[in-house]
Order: C-alpha cells, then sequence, then structure tokens
C-alpha cells in the first residue's frame, strides 16, 4: 500500500470563482472530513495529488499547517473532457482503524483451450481492512477454468486482516463459451453489405 505525503493549506474561499482561481494556480480545491470533527476545506498541490490518486486506496499523510492526519480518497471529481481534477474528497482515518473500501480483481492464467470468453461480472469488491494496510488490489487464478466455471467472492483469496463485505456468493467472473456466427442456410442469400 502506498504511502504518500502531500502539504495542505487551509482555505476560506468558497464558490467557483475561488475554486478556479486555485485550479489556475495548479492546486486542487479538496475537504477533509470524519470522526465527527467539522468538516476542514484544504487546497492542495494539483501535480502530487495526481500522482498520488494513480494508486487505488492511497493512504495519505496530509501536513495541514504543522498538524498531519491520515485520510483516504472517497471521492474525486475530474473535468469529464479534460480529465484534470476538480475537487478531492478526503476521509479521516486513523492507525489500526478498519475501513470500507473497493479493491479491483486481477486475474492471472489461462483459460482451458477452447473458444471461451472470460466476463468479469465484478471487477471489484468491497472489503474491510486497516486503514494502513488496504490491499491495491486482489488476484485470483483462472487456469484451466472452461464453459460453465464461475468464480465466486468467497472463492477470492484475500490478504491477511482483510474481510469480505461483498456477499459470499456473488459471482465475480464466469466463464462462457464463445457464440459462432451462424452461416446462412442453403438456398438463402448471404447478408451483404449496402
Amino acid at each position: 500500500m502506498a504511502d504518500v505525503k502531500l502539504a495542505a493549506e487551509t482555505r476560506t474561499e468558497f464558490g467557483k470563482g475561488a475554486a478556479r482561481r486555485i485550479r489556475r494556480d495548479s492546486k486542487v480545491p479538496a475537504v477533509v472530513y470524519g470522526h465527527g470533527a467539522e468538516p476542514v476545506h484544504i487546497t492542495l498541490p494539483g501535480h502530487e495529488l495526481q500522482l498520488a490518486l494513480r494508486t487505488p486506496n492511497v493512504l495519505i499523510t496530509l501536513d495541514i499547517e504543522g498538524k498531519t492526519q491520515l485520510a483516504i480518497p472517497k471521492a474525486v471529481q475530474r473535468d469529464a473532457i479534460k480529465g484534470f481534477l476538480e475537487h478531492v474528497d478526503l476521509l479521516v482515518v486513523t492507525r489500526g482503524e478498519k475501513v470500507n473500501v473497493e479493491v479491483y480483481v486481477h486475474t492471472e492464467g489461462e483459460l482451458a483451450p477452447g473458444a471461451y470468453l472470460l466476463e468479469h461480472v465484478l471487477s471489484t469488491l468491497n472489503v474491510e481492512a486497516e486503514a494502513t494496510h488496504i490491499p491495491e488490489s486482489v488476484t485470483v487464478s483462472i487456469a484451466g477454468l472452461e464453459a460453465g466455471d464461475s468464480i465466486l467472492a468467497k472463492d477470492i483469496p484475500l490478504p491477511e486482516g482483510t474481510t469480505l463485505v461483498t456477499d459470499e456468493d456473488a459471482v465475480v467472473l464466469q466463464v462462457l463459451a464463445a457464440q459462432a456466427e451462424e452461416a446462412p442456410a442453403e438456398g438463402e442469400p448471404e447478408a451483404t453489405e449496402a
């Protein structure tokens, strides 16, 4: 799990105009909340935050005017066209605290020989883990699976200290037989493009 340190500045200006000025300075407006405390509105360095958010469930150590605070990203708003960060919500966490997060499911291995397709019914799993030990992803082997085989959430090995929140009988992956295109019957003309 990645642990990133970012220097944050508190902000007192709000609204679209203030947010635009912040983004013009290559910074990102953000809010930190949780543990019953009042939300703290901050400004974060844009480039460093963009790099940090490349890692799923990154643990961020914020330096807010000399005080350190651990947080994880809860909601990230990006510009729909250009993709730059518009706003980030961060959730306060403490060492030893359990949090619910989504982790990506990665596959390894090859399906059995034949015309099979692997369908990702769920691309992420909801898990509970200690805030300082959140896995970036989980990996499951699909080696030798054939049509009709499926992998349930309870079949995916989780790292130590991580518990499954997703329904354990939920289908995560399933293998389907590839559908061949039907040949035209004798006497029928083949379809042509217009």
